[in-house]
């Protein structure tokens, strides 16, 4: 494989006979479709009269103009009798009819001896707002028949990262330096040239490209000649590429420079380079180094080496707006920031690509998912390796399976956002990798893989291509019962936009549980449609106490898509079990309250948090929590999971408390309970402050700092006097300078609890800053001022003064951006939106007359100030409001009506939990032994 030379007759015979097999696979099997279509990308699919077999390329960028010609001749097959050839051209691509030329190839693969007659064309023109450039024959032709199709065409170089783009830079000695690049994916190759621009097309190139003679072209394989073209330029021939796909298809035409090689590794050497501009090689002196660890690992999972002849790694300055790197085949293209980065995951992903996104190729977009979750998959799993973990500190998968339980909780999952959606599916897909990693056994899904990417070389896949090869392997190791499919399991996972939750219920007396899964809904009401009829293949891998192996991953049993199953062989009634340890499945698992307790008392042990690993600690703490929040479990017995944090030291179990803190605070914050729970808060989160100190120490692990500012802002938000004092004091420098004006000396942690818990001279001083925010400076600056003058305080004073100055005195340092930020952000918390509400009840007049003519501004006021309550009283608030005012809501009569909605809901839920809670507080308040009182606010 790495770098063999091909016969391009032979290419061209692979390159049919691949397209053939996927055209026919796709008749036969289905795809599992990651979404029901890619709908970030617009586009219609070509008819499939013709295959393409081959691309000869001619390139003619001109720097100077910001244009580019070419010509293309595409040897093409003719799949059924057809008198219309379609292919993709972007609309600003201009081609001129009467340079067409199609003739009639004798044999695949012929020479131009060979040519025979010209193939006569009736007329070509554009479809009408797609795309696609049709050319219509005289006569029509029958299938089988092999043409050369010549194009000449011109188009234009942008500016943004799409198609063929230019970038500038200044150098060392201060002059503008140029570079073209380009950025195929998903379907740019159109912008660049006419082409068959589908993934699932994977032809040879053969392609020869023109530039400036003090330039180099890097492409996706190596120069084979260079001819001088006049006096400045020069024009580049090279390699015939193996069979790739227009998202492959990429070049760099540049004055960067080639980097030396750091290591003698003759893994690296000859065949990657890494190029960036004279002065920033020094930033880049440690990534040979990081690439051939990554190479090195990927290819010892795959027991096969670099795929292509050569690798160009390019990093390309200030200007390069593409938010990610672009994988092109044998040439990444990244970020100067992104390569300079410490880390490995990024540049382990685009590797990976290098096997899994060029060599083995989605048919079509629904399956680039999964070619994303695989090289996700295979990134972490290098990171992890090489690292130990440090680029994640320790977090992988933690945060973003909590993102994931989050998003597919919702009531609504992506906000009915595609992109978003697809963004969270295909973070779901790694997740269930990692899964099947486990279950099925790492050894055997790395040779399932193996077995996927040997078959599939050199072609395009399906979704079910890589399950089938995962079965196969998975039976042979007896790892997978004969009756199971991976196909069967993933299926049930990937076509839903929800995850399961377990509920394990234990019968003591027999040593015996029922293990129920049904969907997980956090927000309220759980009203989604045909939710009973959601069933998932969830593996059940139990742990415990008196046979703790959190290395056995194998599950137990398997709720094989039915609704519960009977768990046999428990332990004794005092010994607790634990169910989907270390997270092996995404979904959340809850007990009945016995086991809970049991798992309470045990963490609350030296022993216990030390048997039990971190990633469990954080699953439990993180699942009693949120499964209390959904209603599904008392929060008592959520709060006694919290006993055992007074001992605790992992910043990875203490994420999720700060996540719950903050959710839990904002429900509860109207309530006369939220003032112990701020008191809760200050004795949890004290002595985790006070042991790591107020500041950072030299060479501490990065994770020590961000836990200390992740505890420092909770404190604060809670009142801790240390804190609110510390803050005034910085903020007091700011105050007493000369000119306050010039800059902001203090730290933004700083800002937010003087305007909370300071006095009213030191928010008035923050206002005038506002007010008399100097162009000059970063506009950021002023608005986060303006954020934490509008959403920090306690007393409601402060926020009707503000709203008094910018709605009703209309004051003109205040824009109407000014005004929707005020309105969001004083939706955040009870005493802001409280504080709109009666603003809005006692001057509805003047305010509705005011935004009458401005139905954004109106809608969002009514969203912001009555969205928000969560109890009884907020609800008669709004609804007195509501019929008072009948009629006069205009455009934002629905926006009340699902506020009064939204609060019934939310008022149950207060109803429900609020004197759960009150009670568990008084309780823990009583038997505190703590010198509370030194630190309240």
């Amino acid at each position: 494989m790495g770098g063999k030379e091909v016969p391009l007759l032979a290419i061209l015979l692979c390159s049919y006979a691949v397209f053939t097999t996927a055209q026919s696979q796709q008749k036969h099997k289905r795809s599992i479709e990651l979404s029901a279509a890619h709908q970030l990308i617009s586009d219609v699919r070509l008819p499939t009269d013709f295959t393409p077999l081959s691309y000869v390329l001619d390139l003619r960028p001109s720097l100077e103009n910001s244009t580019f010609a070419g010509t293309v001749k595409i040897n093409i097959s003719c799949e059924q009798q057809t008198n219309k050839i379609a292919l993709h051209s972007h609309f600003d691509m201009k081609i001129v009819v009467a340079d067409i030329k199609i003739k009639r190839l004798k044999t695949n693969g012929t020479t131009d001896e060979e040519l025979a007659e010209k193939i006569e064309i009736q007329r070509a023109n554009r479809m009408p707002k797609k795309p696609i450039y049709q050319i219509f024959l005289k006569s029509p032709l029958k299938k089988g028949a092999l043409l050369e199709l010549h194009i000449e065409f011109s188009g234009v170089i942008w500016e943004t990262a799409e198609g063929l783009f230019k970038g500038s830079y200044s150098d060392g000695n201060g002059d503008r330096r140029y570079y073209l690049a380009t950025h195929t994916r998903p379907n740019n190759a159109r912008r660049l040239f006419p082409c068959f621009d589908e993934p699932g097309f994977k032809v040879p190139f053969t392609v020869s490209i023109s530039r400036p003679k003090n330039y180099t072209t890097l492409f996706n394989v190596r120069v084979q000649s260079t001819v001088e073209m006049d006096d400045d330029y020069e024009i580049d021939s090279f390699e015939t590429t193996p069979p790739m796909s227009t998202i492959s298809f990429g070049f760099v035409i540049s004055q960067l420079t080639q980097l030396n090689a750091t290591t003698e590794s003759p893994l690296l050497k000859p065949i990657v380079r890494i190029w960036a501009r004279d002065d920033y090689h020094d930033e880049l002196k440690d990534v040979f180094e990081k690439v051939e660890k990554v190479l090195t690992y990927l290819r010892n999972y795959w027991d096969e080496d670099y795929p292509l002849c050569k690798l160009d790694i390019v990093a390309l300055p200030a200007g390069f707006s593409s938010l990610k790197p672009v994988d092109n085949w044998g040439l990444i293209v990244f970020k100067e920031s992104d390569l300079s980065n410490q880390g490995y995951y990024l540049l382990a992903q685009e590797l990976a690509y290098q096997w899994l996104g060029s060599w083995v190729t989605p048919q079509w977009w629904s399956d680039a998912h999964l070619n994303k979750a695989l090289a996700g998959f295979l990134a972490a799993s290098a990171a992890l390796e090489i690292d130990n973990g440090q680029e994640f500190d320790g977090k992988w998968p933690m945060t973003t399976l909590y993102s994931v339980y989050y998003e597919f909780s919702k009531r609504y999952p992506h906000s009915r956002i595609t992109g978003l959606k697809q963004e969270t599916t295909c973070t779901k897909t790694e997740l269930v990798l990692r899964m099947l990693n486990y279950t099925i056994g790492a050894e055997t899904f790395k040779k399932g893989l193996r077995k996927f990417f040997s078959e599939g070389e050199c072609s395009t896949f399906v979704g079910e291509n890589v399950w089938k090869a995962l079965t196969e392997q998975a039976h042979a190791d007896k790892t997978l019962p004969n009756s199971v499919t991976v196909n069967e399991i993933v299926e049930s996972w990937i076509f839903k936009d929800r995850l399961p939750v377990v509920t394990v219920s234990r019968k003591y007396s027999t040593q015996t549980a029922i293990a129920t899964q049904k969907v997980y809904l956090r927000e309220r009401p759980h009203d989604v449609p045909e939710q009973d009829k959601m069933l998932w293949w969830i593996p059940l891998v139990v742990v415990s106490e008196d046979k703790l192996n959190f290395q056995n991953t194998t599950p137990s049993t398997w709720l094989n898509k039915v609704r519960d199953v009977q768990l046999n062989g428990l332990p004794a009634a005092d010994k607790y079990i634990i169910v989907n340890p270390e997270e092996i499945g995404p979904f959340p698992v809850n007990y009945d309250a016995e086991n809970w307790n049991l798992l309470s008392n045990y963490l609350q042990t030296d022993e216990g948090r030390k048997k039990i690993p971190t990633y469990t600690r954080a699953k439990l703490l993180h699942d009693a929590w949120n499964l209390a929040y959904a209603g599904d479990l008392s929060f008592a017995t959520a709060f006694n999971m919290t006993l055992f944090m007074k001992f605790e030291r992992d910043h990875i179990v203490w994420n999720p408390v700060f996540t719950l803190i903050d959710h839990i605070g904002a429900h509860i914050d109207m309530s006369s309970v939220h003032k112990k729970f701020q008191t809760y808060v200050r004795i949890l989160l004290t002595p985790l402050y006070e042991e790591l100190g107020p500041y950072a120490q030299p060479n501490e692990e990065k994770w020590k700092d961000n836990l200390r500012s992740l505890a420092r802002l909770f404190l604060c938000q809670a009142g801790y006097r240390p804190c609110i004092e510390e803050a005034q004091a910085a903020y007091k420098k700011w105050m007493d300078i000369e000119n306050p004006d010039d800059g902001n000396p203090v730290s933004n942690q700083y800002i937010c609890p003087v305007f909370k818990w300071g006095t009213q001279e030191e928010w008035e001083f923050g206002l005038q800053r506002v007010i008399n925010f100097p162009s000059s400076r970063k506009q950021s600056e002023r608005t986060y001022l303006l954020k934490c003058l509008v959403s920090c305080p306690m007393q409601s004073s402060k926020i009707e003064r503000l709203l008094n100055i910018t709605i009703l005195e209309e004051n003109g340092n205040f824009t109407e951006n000014d005004i929707f930020l005020e309105f969001n952000m004083l939706s955040g918390g009870s005493n802001g939106y409280l504080t709109l509400f009666n603003f809005l009840s006692d001057n509805w007049d003047v305010i509705r007359q005011r935004f009458e003519n401005k139905t954004n501004l109106w809608d969002n006021l009514i969203g912001s100030a009555t969205g928000v309550f969560t109890t009884q009283e907020g609800y008669d608030m709004v609804s007195e409001l509501y019929v008072q005012r009948q009629g006069e809501f205009g455009s934002a009569e629905h926006i009340i009506e699902k506020s009064l909605r939204h609060i019934k809901e939310e008022t149950k839920w207060s109803d429900e939990n609020l004197p759960i809670i009150e009670k568990w507080l008084d309780n823990y308040l009583a038997n505190a032994n703590t010198l509370e009182s030194k630190f309240s606010g």
